[in-house]
């Protein structure tokens, strides 16, 4: 049975003044609430629900919602992935307890890597290069039960898309069953500004559900034809393909690669969210084809035709 907060014993009718924008208040534990929110101060939040005013803590508040923008968010699935606007901004350690479960270990016969998971039937994301010309792939879910840290392996996962340009890879737990999968948000790219505190959770080298902090050093950093998020959160080997969270624990970037030489240190590189959402909805073009396992759909290039004996004959 859920656990309702004591200050919201007095008050869970759901309701809200006639014509006024309600907004979804998610409380810590599971409890929901509707109403208009009249003030937001530091420590509190004070929300009308049409028959009475209450003040909500805000550290147990969770994430808050347009009313409508979660209707038109409901509403739209084939993205697999969720934008949970408005969520509030938590300590890196709060945000561990809110997203922590979501993060994955990815492994294959050659190697291990990290992973998130963005949708509660099992869909998760990773970098291409974690799972490049493998096909036996495993995942690992690190749950927090009551008393003890529990690991649940999944042996039965599918490649659903991948591409080796952007270097991502969308997998499909099979043996998951009716299994619910905690998830994670994605967030806006806009919203991101140099200086930003972010944090990675991942396994490098193995070392399962490790978290590192930093911030932005620069949004668009280009680099062989990519643009990346250039940040000074230390990611290492098996950080590859975990996510990068802001304060509000939303996946803001995907971990990808970092510099590494004598002296150098805290040069890091993630890959934008805007290019992930854009991976996720036109997955059908990324397609996986066993039979061209390290890379989406390939199409031939067109034929060159010589114009003529003076003409050259130039690449398209």
């Amino acid at each position: 049975m859920m656990k309702i907060p004591a200050f919201l014993l007095a008050a869970v009718v759901i309701g809200a003044l006639p014509g006024a924008q309600a907004e979804i208040i998610r409380i810590r534990g599971g409890a929901e609430i509707t109403g208009e929110i009249l003030l937001r101060k530091a420590d509190t939040l004070v929300v009308d629900l049409g028959f009475r005013v209450i003040e909500i803590p805000t550290n147990e508040v969770e994430s808050i919602t347009a009313e409508d923008t979660a209707a038109a968010a409901t509403a739209e699935s084939s993205d697999l992935f969720a934008d949970e606007p408005g969520r509030t901004e938590l300590s890196v350690k709060e945000n561990i307890d809110r997203c922590g479960e979501a993060v994955v270990q990815v492994r294959t016969p050659t190697g291990l890597g990290s992973g998130f998971v963005i949708h509660p039937s099992g869909y998760v994301v990773t970098n291409q290069h974690v799972i490049s010309g493998e096909h036996q792939i495993s995942i690992t879910l690190f749950l927090q039960g009551e008393h003890e840290l529990e690991q649940i392996h999944f042996e039965q996962v599918r490649i659903v898309a991948l591409d080796s340009w952007t270097d991502l890879a969308l997998l499909k737990i099979e043996d998951g069953g009716d299994h619910s999968f905690a998830t994670v948000p994605l967030g806006s790219y806009d919203q991101l500004r140099q200086g930003q505190p972010v944090f990675a959770v991942g396994s490098p080298l193995g070392l399962d559900r490790t978290v590192s902090e930093g911030i932005i050093s620069l949004t668009n950093r280009f680099i062989e034809g990519r643009l990346l998020i250039q940040t000074t959160t230390e990611v290492n080997p098996g950080n590859s393909g975990g996510p990068l969270f802001n304060l509000r624990g939303e996946v803001v970037g995907v971990n990808d690669l970092k510099l590494i030489g004598l002296g150098v240190d805290g040069l890091s590189f993630a890959i934008q969210v805007s290019t992930l959402k854009d991976f996720l909805r036109n997955r059908d073009a990324f397609a996986f084809d066993p039979r061209h396992p390290n890379a989406g759909f390939r199409y031939l290039s067109p034929p060159r035709h010589s114009l003529g004996t003076d003409a050259k004959d130039t690449p398209p």
